[in-house]
């Protein structure tokens, strides 16, 4: 896990939230660095949004400390604002303002816009600023909200479900956007269920299950977390490899086998030395297959 520094874009300190009896967050300490695009994981209900409001100052913490560039998330809330843009993951916006409209107030809420690139990202999200917000679709009222957040070059945007709605297209042009505020300094803390944008965007990744942070670190370092899968074509009919610890065997037609291992790959390769093989191809696990262990891995435990 992380150790907080206090002059960090984010940094929490045993961050905590209950409603009632639910603890929604528990104990959180998490530290984003300066320039870094930081992914934050976890199912419905594990605390992604709950986190984003303390930090944003919405919800005052039960317990612990969250702070922005070392400001009090809560107590200095206006002052930490003045750095950071947010997008919601419901696009919650004025029906009866037009786009336009509707970006020029938010412009002057947050006190610092960079019209000409709002201009060029207005163009390059292909969003109508004529139209009255009550007649545009979730994707484009969602677009309204990215092209306000994103003209504001702030130092850290806080984006929960930031392309929900979008089309495929328009979400590579998301992408296509946060590459350049990383190339520009700026840090990104990304909520989202789309594992494919995280696994694409992200230096680093965390992955929360029931309001705690149980995992955290770069693709890389997480690797170990599911299994290498190796796919091997033989010149004859597929034999049996003796058990080996770590590796789980499948058929996947009568010349090929498929192993999972989960620890070092060098005992099947010993195991497979014997036999003629035509083609052998080896994948590491995915941010989706890293993720999805997690909680396979919970559901084995309760279950079993």
């Amino acid at each position: 896990m992380s150790t907080p520094d206090a002059d960090a874009p984010i940094a929490t300190t045993g961050l905590t939230k209950r409603y009632g009896a639910t603890v929604a967050l528990d104990s959180l300490d998490l530290s984003v660095r300066a320039g870094e695009v930081y992914g934050y994981l976890g199912p419905n209900g594990a605390g992604k949004t709950t986190t984003i409001r303390l930090l944003l100052g919405l919800h005052r913490a039960s317990a612990g400390q969250a702070r922005l560039f070392g400001l009090d998330a809560f107590a200095d809330a206006l002052s930490a604002h003045r750095r950071v843009a947010y997008v919601a993951g419901e696009p919650y916006l004025w029906p009866s303002l037009s786009a336009e409209d509707t970006l020029r107030y938010l412009g002057r809420l947050h006190g610092s816009i960079d019209v000409a690139y709002r201009d060029q990202l207005v163009r390059r999200f292909e969003l109508d600023v004529a139209k009255k917000v009550r007649s545009l679709s979730k994707g484009n009222r969602q677009k309204v909200q990215l092209v306000a957040a994103l003209a504001t070059r702030a130092d850290l945007l806080l984006l929960d479900e930031p392309t929900a709605g979008l089309d495929p297209l328009m979400e590579m042009e998301f992408r296509a956007c946060v590459q350049e505020a990383r190339e520009r300094g700026q840090t990104v803390f990304l909520s989202s269920h789309i594992l494919s944008e995280v696994e694409a965007l992200c230096d680093r990744v965390g992955i929360l299950r029931r309001g705690r942070l149980v995992e955290e670190g770069t693709l890389a370092e997480m690797r170990h977390l599911a299994a290498v899968s190796v796919e091997v074509t033989f010149a004859g009919p597929a034999p049996m490899i003796p058990a080996l610890a770590g590796v789980t065997a499948s058929s996947v037609g009568p010349n090929a086998a498929r192993f999972e291992v989960h620890g070092p790959v060098g005992p099947l390769i010993a195991a497979l030395g014997g036999h003629e093989i035509v083609s052998l191809t080896s994948r590491e696990p995915s941010l989706e297959e890293i993720f999805l262990n997690q909680y396979d891995d919970e559901t084995r435990r309760r279950d079993g």
